[in-house]
């Protein structure tokens, strides 16, 4: 796939430098970047495939005839890019794309993706500027999707020492409150089938249920799967757990990373591990470092 992207988008350039006035000239420009992005996605993913794929977006960044929207989707593209770029380290890359993200914020404030990408920063970072980020968000006149996320980062970070409100009814048809599991310890494990680190974890979620289920500990999941469609995203969630004898209840909407609790509580990244004690209280928020040890503390309180 990288080596036919990368001929098309050869094709594409021959084409618009032949052919300048035509008036598929800018769709082929914008198609090679989009093949250059393949290149690099199907490919080795080398800073040279990641120089070729930005010098095309600067080159196309400067044609007068791209459109506004053009414009603001190949800015957004731009900034997604750079988080590629070896030549600049980490840091500098947070803070670009940081400054970006707001520029565009400040000249599209109509715009929904700015601001969620920059509350995904938000997610990401340190307590204090999560906080900071997330109230300067909610301070301007957001969509309401926004909004919404912008609340469940500060949710996620006020939710240390609280119950957690999560109640649904899981794949078998079983009503599941998590105020009505006071008494035991429960791990709420946010995760998805398709998350390589979430599987990687399993073994170790299953040793510690099977180790202190029958002292009173209990999962519950919050799957991040989608699928293709509902019903079918619902299916092969059915059949992994089954596979792999899961037999904890687990909340699924299809809704992926829009999942109601995942927005509720401002997950961004999974999988997540969360331990309520047996007063019902969120007591950890990184369960996945040490969980049989967290789980054996709660648990002799």
């Amino acid at each position: 796939m990288a080596e036919a992207a990368a001929n098309a988008a050869e094709i594409a350039k021959v084409f618009y430098t032949r052919f300048s006035d035509n008036t598929n000239a800018l769709s082929a420009r914008k198609l090679e970047c989009k093949m250059l992005e393949t290149v690099f996605n199907y490919g080795d993913g080398t800073q040279k495939a990641v120089t070729a794929w930005g010098d095309a977006q600067e080159s196309l960044l400067a044609e007068p005839k791209l459109t506004d929207e053009d414009r603001f989707e190949l800015r957004m593209a731009i900034l997604q890019r750079k988080r590629f770029d070896q030549r600049v380290d980490a840091k500098s890359q947070d803070i670009e794309r940081e400054r970006g993200l707001r520029e565009l914020i400040k000249e599209y404030p109509t715009k929904d993706e700015p601001y969620e990408r920059l509350l995904n920063m938000a997610a990401t970072s340190p307590e204090e500027k999560a906080r900071s980020m997330a109230n300067e968000v909610l301070a301007l006149p957001v969509s309401e999707s926004v909004r919404v996320k912008a609340e469940g980062i500060l949710r996620r970070l006020d939710a240390s020492g609280k119950p957690l409100d999560i109640k649904f009814t899981d794949l078998n048809g079983k009503e599941v409150d998590l105020r009505q599991m006071k008494g035991r310890v429960v791990l709420v494990d946010f995760w998805a089938t398709w998350c390589g680190p979430c599987v990687g974890e399993l073994p170790h979620v299953k040793e510690a249920y099977k180790r202190f289920h029958s002292r009173g500990f209990e999962i519950i999941g919050i799957s991040f799967d989608s699928g293709y469609g509902f019903d079918s995203g619902k299916r092969d969630l059915e059949t992994f757990v089954q596979k792999n004898e899961m037999p904890w209840p687990q909340y699924f909407d299809g809704q992926a990373w829009k999942n109601k609790f995942g927005i509720q509580y401002g997950i961004s990244s999974i999988p997540t591990m969360w331990l309520i004690d047996k007063k019902g209280n969120l007591r950890e928020r990184n369960a996945r470092n040490d969980l049989q040890g967290k789980v054996e503390t709660l648990l002799t309180e």
